[in-house]
């Protein structure tokens, strides 16, 4: 059940913004040459984004990690996740002023919220598949386990670059749509994490043994 529960997440990470683009993409008419500059600006020509994105904050808030920090940082993730969702970004063609999102609260206030929900959000991804997901349990690594803990610390480190980069480009007269190109890392490298977890990539599973298999298979009379 856990294994199918990673999964989803990782998968949803991953189709977010290829859904997100597509869907907007067929959507006419386009407001102006910027409605794919980033995923989050795709929510007013599209329902991806919160189509996607809330069933995977979801599947956060309840998923039932391994301690108490485990569902404490899952449980946060989900609900800046719905942040993101709730408080849309904002963009060119709105004026400034206008109500937006679930509570219908001055775009310009409502950006404030989607930036800082995203940041923390992407933050707290990269916290868990970093220190989280790298924890090991009694017995000794197995070669399988030292190579997901690559992947896993290859992922974390790569959601809090990329965060940095965000904020470089935020703060300076980079292309608009590089906004969208690190998203798209972003959420890929949270499904990549999120799917070796799910024992998704056959590759990096642990060989099942005799021992495991008493474990995990019981006996039919």
């Amino acid at each position: 059940m856990y294994l199918r529960i990673r999964n989803l997440c990782g998968l949803l990470g991953i189709i977010l913004p290829w859904l997100a683009l597509f869907s907007a993409g067929i959507a006419h008419p386009h407001p102006n040459a910027e409605w794919w500059w980033s995923i989050s600006a795709t929510y007013y020509q599209s329902p991806a984004l919160v189509g996607v994105l809330t069933p995977a904050s979801i599947v956060l808030i309840s998923y039932i990690g391994y301690d108490r920090l485990d569902n404490w940082i899952t449980s946060l993730s989900g609900l800046f996740g719905l942040g993101i969702v709730l408080f849309p970004c904002h963009v060119s063609w709105i004026a400034d002023g206008s109500p937006v999102g679930f509570f219908q609260i001055p775009i310009g206030i409502s950006n404030i919220i989607h930036t800082c929900c995203a940041a923390i959000f992407f933050m707290l991804l990269a916290y868990n598949s970093y220190f989280l997901f790298t924890k090991t349990g009694n017995g000794p690594m197995t070669p399988q386990k030292r190579r997901r803990n690559l992947v896993y610390r290859i992922c974390g480190i790569g959601m809090w670059s990329f965060e940095a980069l965000f904020a470089v480009i935020a703060l300076t007269d980079a292309p608009g749509y590089w906004t969208m190109i690190v998203e798209i890392v972003l959420l890929h490298l949270f499904g990549i994490s999120w799917l070796v977890k799910g024992e998704a990539i056959p590759c990096l599973n642990d060989a099942e043994t005799p021992t495991t298999k008493k474990k995990t298979h019981k006996k039919t009379p």
